[in-house]
């Protein structure tokens, strides 16, 4: 007899036949019920032992964690809360778990304690759920990129510069931390390095991706990327995933197009494929809301805030309009903001883009033309001297969820702009070849994967959407 998943036994609508599954036990219940779970549901599996034809030293190894095989009938269930369950024939413990010491008892934990036992929090309801949904939008990233002739490219994790300012790296070095070869002005000598030079881990794949675009067309990278900030925020890790796509030939009105049905796309997927893990995270959440006073509750679900995301148009604003309605706004004027906007120019926080969305648009927002002061160098630079083209998408709830931009692609424009940022011409040569050879016109984004994760599963901290965080004084597991 073949062993069946629980989701495929609770999908059945045949019973009275003869089933095999093995699982963890969640509880058992009067010597009779046992909930039974794999981790192909959120939902258990009720196996309804006759304890009486059962030894009793067999019955007291059924424990919470312990591991099982059991096999009976498929039957109608009499009790509520399930359609279906099994009668036992045969029960046979795998693995035993002593109730003394296994900490994911049957009761409520804190995420504090939880993370502290990352190895056994997928055996709640709460991370299972969350897990499986970070399956399947990882699932539905690839699936849409290939579906729209992406090619999959994996940039280097190692890299010899940090070509795009985006904040402290990780140093890569095989040299003896304590007696390193040393030049004549006494500094590390990194010719004689594994790698004749200094390297670090990667904080972004875009600049070799955009290679890979101007010959390939149409490329994207889902891979690790590391920041050694040393932050503790609820927003922060020092190893996350990012998805950034390039595409060749595309300005920044196809970019918007590109990555507002992207965001639609994946987030349509799991609303259709993880139903009671959405529906079960959404209740979570709003359990969690009625224990705070009414102004700081969401004004949507979880589940509605995707569909907010899915049903609506994107609405595409510039930075200058962005300033004038925030500049104008009540919250603004009544000092209402921690960060009050007075001027053009200002970086924007994410009370600001979470008030453009859900207060003044009521929709997501695509905001475009940023000043060049406050964005990258690859950025393309608009007629104005100005402004570039970058875009930035604002979801409910979170703010800012993807940056992307049109990148420059003129030479003599990128080598001014690397020129008044003191980044030396000869740590990117490879990516200034791309505008000698044959330039054009191209495009891409960002998005952090654990930022979207949080969005979809309603989590508060970026800590528990990711099985092992790496944060500051933390590299456990």
């Amino acid at each position: 007899m073949n062993s069946k998943t629980v989701a495929q036994l609770l999908s059945q609508d045949v019973t009275l036949q003869d089933v095999s599954i093995k699982g963890w036990v969640r509880t058992f219940r009067a010597n009779r019920f046992i909930a039974l779970n794999d981790g192909s549901t959120i939902n258990n599996i009720q196996c309804v032992v006759d304890f009486e034809n059962f030894d009793e030293a067999l019955l007291k190894r059924v424990t919470t964690g312990a591991s099982l095989h059991v096999t009976g009938e498929l039957v109608e269930s009499q009790g509520k809360g399930q359609s279906v369950e099994i009668v036992v024939k045969t029960l046979e413990v795998l693995g035993d778990s002593d109730p003394e010491t296994y900490p994911i008892q049957p009761k409520k934990h804190s995420f504090e304690f939880l993370r502290e036992n990352a190895h056994l929090r997928t055996r709640t309801n709460t991370f299972s759920a969350v897990m499986r949904l970070r399956s399947s939008l990882s699932f539905a990233v690839h699936k849409y990129f290939n579906e729209n002739g992406f090619n999959y490219m994996h940039t280097p994790i190692i890299t010899g510069s940090d070509a795009e300012g985006a904040g402290e790296m990780f140093k890569v070095s095989n040299l003896d931390a304590k007696k390193p070869p040393l030049n004549e002005d006494g500094s590390v000598n990194y010719k004689e390095d594994f790698f004749g030079k200094e390297t670090n881990l990667t904080v972004s794949g875009q600049l070799e991706a955009e290679t890979y675009a101007m010959s390939l067309g149409k490329v994207y990278t889902f891979g690790p990327t590391f920041r050694a900030e040393n932050s503790n925020t609820t927003r922060h890790l020092a190893e996350f995933w990012m998805i950034e796509p390039e595409v060749a030939f595309m300005d920044l009105a196809g970019n918007m197009d590109l990555a507002e049905d992207f965001m639609k796309s994946v987030l349509g997927y799991v609303l259709e494929h993880n139903k009671e893990d959405l529906e079960f995270l959404d209740k979570r959440l709003q359990d969690a809301e009625k224990k705070l006073p009414q102004a700081e509750r969401s004004p949507m679900n979880l589940i509605e805030k995707i569909k907010f995301v899915v049903d609506n148009n994107f609405k595409r604003v510039s930075y200058t309009e962005a300033i004038d309605i925030l500049k104008n706004s009540k919250p603004n004027k009544k000092k209402k903001f921690n960060y009050i906007i007075t001027e053009w120019g200002a970086d924007l926080q994410s009370e600001h883009e979470r008030f453009l969305v859900e207060k003044h648009f009521k929709c997501p927002v695509i905001l475009f033309d940023y000043p060049a002061d406050i964005k990258a160098f690859y950025m393309r630079l608009n007629d104005d001297g100005k402004t570039v083209r970058a875009m930035d998408i604002l979801f409910p709830g979170i703010g800012e969820m993807v940056g992307g931009s049109q990148r420059e692609e003129r030479l003599e424009v990128l080598k001014e702009k690397m020129k008044a940022l003191d980044i030396p011409e000869e740590e990117l040569w490879w990516y200034l070849d791309l505008r000698k050879y044959g330039t054009a016109v191209h495009s891409g984004f960002g998005l952090g994967f654990e930022r979207l994760v949080m969005f979809a599963t309603g989590m508060g901290n970026i800590r528990d959407v990711i099985p092992y965080p790496r944060t500051p004084q933390n590299a456990e597991f």
